[in-house]
């Protein structure tokens, strides 16, 4: 073979093996259990932007 084939299959072999890597860590990370955080660890600025309506504009 060819210099510039071995180092065209040896590049190629490193993509997919990177590739299948990346597939994994992405499904392992996707996996995980994502709950919420708790009402009270939210700000008070947070809730209080959370509650704000249109009928409060004429109190400002």
């Amino acid at each position: 073979m060819e210099r510039s084939k071995i180092v065209a299959v040896v590049t190629g072999a490193i993509s997919i093996l990177l590739a299948i890597a990346y597939l994994i860590l992405v499904q392992l990370l996707d996996y995980r259990d994502m709950k919420p955080a708790p009402i009270s660890q939210l700000s008070l600025q947070q809730v209080v932007v959370a509650t704000y309506s249109h009928k409060d504009e004429n109190l400002l």
